[in-house]
């Protein structure tokens, strides 16, 4: 699988690049988490982590985390996404807070797509700052090659890839 070369598209925040155009119907759907950089918003998560993207009438997005506890329970998170830019931004704010606090964009966080192949099927998702990082797959598992070429061109973005994280899955 070939990935898109990201975009250099300006930013005044970042120099992260994005992959050029984002064709949100067929990202949405599941998606596995292969790895992460620790984040205090998933420390109770023991593994066995998903996301759903669900497409909302007013165009927006629903967004389900799910992941197993270390009791063998689970934990969901429901929140709301919003693509940033035009219908093919691979820019995307996330919102994990009530929809009261929605006006407060604080609550709204950077979910930038700047890695996926051609065939939606392996993912990199970060935000300006790299202080977080996300690979997502169809699947529970990747196959190492495709996994260490995405990983290098991670490394090539900026990234301190020796913070990922493997997430345990079935």
């Amino acid at each position: 699988m070939k990935a898109w070369a990201a975009s250099k598209e300006a930013n005044p925040r970042s120099d992260l690049a994005t992959i050029p155009s984002l064709d949100l119907p067929r990202y949405l759907g599941e998606w596995y988490e292969i790895a992460k950089f620790p984040n205090r918003f998933q420390r109770k998560c023991a593994g066995f982590t998903k996301a759903t993207y669900t497409a909302l009438p007013d165009g927006r997005v629903q967004v389900e985390n799910r992941c197993r506890l270390a009791d063998g329970g689970t934990d969901v998170a429901i929140g709301v996404a919003r693509q940033v830019g035009g219908a093919d931004s691979p820019r995307l704010k996330v919102r994990f807070a009530p929809a009261a606090l929605s006006f407060i964009p604080q609550v709204w966080g950077d979910y930038w797509i700047i890695d996926l192949d051609r065939d939606y099927g392996l993912a990199a998702v970060s935000e300006p700052g790299r202080d977080y990082l996300w690979i997502l797959s169809r699947t529970p598992t990747v196959k190492k090659s495709a996994y260490d070429a995405l990983v290098a061109r991670l490394s090539g973005q900026g990234l301190d890839v020796r913070k990922l994280v493997p997430t345990p899955q079935e």
